[in-house]
């Protein structure tokens, strides 16, 4: 699983860890690879100009965890 450590963790926190009851450690680290598929490869960002992060990172336009708006060459 990779894991992309600019995500959002306000949106990790409100959106899926607090609005779920967790009973298990292997619930919750199942949740957790869920939710980075989810945010990287189906959750659109404003910030990446309605984009998915995997769509901006195809692009070439990652870099680390800055966003460049600049067309890939």
């Amino acid at each position: 699983m990779k894991v992309d450590f600019c995500i959002g963790w306000r949106t990790l926190k409100y959106e899926w860890f607090f609005l779920r009851g967790y009973t298990s450690e292997a619930e919750l680290r199942k949740s957790l690879a869920e939710f980075v598929e989810f945010f990287n490869k189906e959750r659109i960002h404003q910030g990446l100009d309605y984009r998915t992060p995997d769509e901006v990172y195809e692009a070439g336009l990652f870099n680390g965890c800055n966003y460049t708006n600049e067309q890939a060459a």
